[in-house]
């Protein structure tokens, strides 16, 4: 008996500490703009998002991940719709100018 209660101010730490909010700590994307103290920043991360997003209305099965983390995925999707003005700061670095021909 003793050593459950001994357990008890571990046990209610324990739940303070997981009710912290996760949704605090997300990244908040507007198109390819993140969110930073009611500021929109241009930032690989929203930009890949964004990306994934403008490829996905192309017909192409992509998530943001997989351009995230593969950057084969992003030269790839860049030379399909490179053209797309919606997607040319994202596409800079890959070698593909604007209308998606390669330079």
């Amino acid at each position: 008996m003793r050593k459950s209660l001994q357990m008890l101010p571990v046990a209610a730490a324990f739940l303070a500490v997981t009710q912290v909010s996760p949704a605090e700590a997300r990244i908040r994307c507007v198109d390819e703009f993140q969110v930073v103290n009611g500021s929109r920043i241009l930032t690989p991360y929203c930009q890949d998002n964004y990306l994934a997003r403008v490829a996905r209305s192309y017909g192409r099965k992509v998530s943001a991940a997989s351009v995230r983390n593969n950057p084969t995925v992003k030269r790839r999707l860049c030379h399909f719709i490179g053209h797309d003005i919606r997607v040319r700061q994202a596409c800079a670095g890959t070698g593909f100018d604007a209308r998606g021909r390669s330079r």
